[in-house]
């Protein structure tokens, strides 16, 4: 005790300033590879320690009730039942049923292919709600595929890598559902308002690999025309994924269900179709149960890492600092946003998602939620987190260090990382106009949402 209270004198800094100096040092333990959950855990440990000139009592007596109070949340509980929807939804064959759909109608078009891997993509992020497991599977599914048919690996991977962000975009969304509980926001209200940015997505990204092969027309070869009565017979296979969607999403928005509950019905709803199509063995219900349980064990950990930490920046007084700040100066609320999502861009080529929104949205939340924008207090909240959750997902696939590239690389060794970096930089430039085109008029992303 009395060598902790000497070194805190010793440092002698304010509480405002212990704040400030906690996040350079929590990114430093970041850059250095400590795990995400651990440095933020340590740093609101340490922080509090600081605060308290040294005293170690308070935190200890804090912590005995803290992990109650953050996993007692009974919206949390939506995490695990998406996770495990997910995991099934792979078992089931319903991404293969899916670019089999997708194939059938676009695959003889030029680049049609491609646009088939993006567009099942998009549908299967419908029901899996997470980007790396989307890219993943679908990369699985698609990538013979495209070599098959003479696509480049450069180009190949690419596409793969960007359809795969769909997977979090298009609700249900893990991601929105920490954004909804950290912000206090409606979880429904939050997955309508990223259905259409979602779909504008997808078709950005049909339009990005139009132009990409008429100025490349060796990364793509054809493949000749499906029969119209193939094609329907493939679109009639897609129907478990429309049915878990609508059942769910459709469900939510009409009242008849909790996002919770909605999220049980479809973990429910694709492990029977993934059971009746002769999918599901015991050996693989034990390992989509281990999966999800592992996932969920570390996402908890990171939550409960934030909180530790949030709670510390809440006591330090730095965002409250930082917001009054902000506002005092008079900055144009779309140069602050600005700012801010440039932010994100930037650290989201370093930083998964999760652990960007759990870091960041505590300290720019209330700054953002503070500006003039000319709407309401909830639809500011709403229309921010989409544009947080495309800007972070845009990290997914910027270099250096793009998880999504990163996933998908690995499961075709042969293409030179180099050459996904070319062809994915084309789909970061859709990215960053849809991301203008939302932050110009956000009626886009709000004219759903009721007023």
């Amino acid at each position: 005790m009395d060598i902790l209270r000497e070194i805190v004198q010793w440092v002698g800094l304010s509480r405002l300033e212990l704040g400030f100096w906690s996040f350079p040092i929590l990114l430093g333990l970041i850059f250095l590879r400590a795990p995400i959950g651990l440095a933020m855990f340590l740093m609101g440990l340490l922080g509090w320690i600081f605060a308290m000139n040294g005293n170690p009592t308070p935190i200890l007596a804090k912590l005995k009730s803290e992990t109650y109070t953050t996993f007692s949340n009974y919206s949390l509980t939506i995490i695990p039942m998406f996770l495990l929807m997910g995991q099934f939804a792979t078992l089931s064959g319903m991404s293969s049923a899916l670019f089999r759909a997708a194939e059938g109608f676009l695959g003889h078009r030029r680049g049609g292919v491609a646009m088939a891997s993006v567009g099942a993509c998009a549908g299967f992020g419908a029901i899996c709600g997470s980007s790396l497991a989307t890219a993943a599977t679908m990369g699985r599914t698609a990538l013979p595929e495209l070599r098959r048919y003479g696509y480049s690996g450069g180009f190949s991977t690419a596409t793969l890598a960007a359809g795969g962000t769909l997977g979090i975009l298009i609700p249900p969304s893990v991601i929105l559902v920490i954004y909804a509980i950290i912000t206090e926001q409606n979880i429904a209200k939050l997955f309508l308002a990223a259905f259409v940015p979602g779909i504008l997505a997808a078709i950005g990204y049909v339009i990005t690999i139009s132009i990409y092969v008429r100025l490349f027309p060796a990364s793509a070869g054809t493949r000749p025309a499906v029969p119209w009565p193939e094609r329907w017979r493939a679109l009639a296979d897609t129907w478990p994924v429309l049915a878990i969607f609508g059942i769910v999403v459709g469900g939510i928005y009409a009242g008849w269900f909790t996002p919770t509950e909605g999220a049980a019905i479809g973990a429910a709803g694709t492990g029977l179709v993934a059971l009746l199509g002769g999918n599901l063995t015991w050996r693989l219900l034990g390992e989509a149960l281990i999966g999800t349980a592992k996932t969920t064990a570390m996402i908890f950990f990171i939550v409960l890492g934030a909180s530790l930490y949030n709670n510390f920046l809440a006591l330090s007084g730095a965002p409250q600092w930082l917001a009054d700040f902000v506002l005092g100066q008079g900055f144009a609320p779309l140069l602050v946003l600005s700012v801010v999502l440039a932010f994100y861009l930037v650290f989201g080529c370093i930083m998964d998602s999760l652990s960007m929104i759990l870091l960041t949205v505590p300290i720019f939340f209330p700054v953002i939620s503070g500006l003039d924008f000319g709407m309401t207090p909830e639809h500011v909240a709403i229309w921010f987190g989409i544009l947080v959750l495309i800007v972070v997902e845009v990290g997914l696939i910027t270099p250096p260090v793009g998880m999504n590239l990163f996933i998908i690389n690995t499961m075709d060794r042969e293409t030179p990382m180099s050459e996904t970096y070319k062809a994915v930089l084309f789909f970061v430039g859709s990215d960053i106009v849809r991301v203008v085109l939302l932050v110009l008029f956000p009626a886009i992303t709000l004219f759903l949402i009721p007023a």
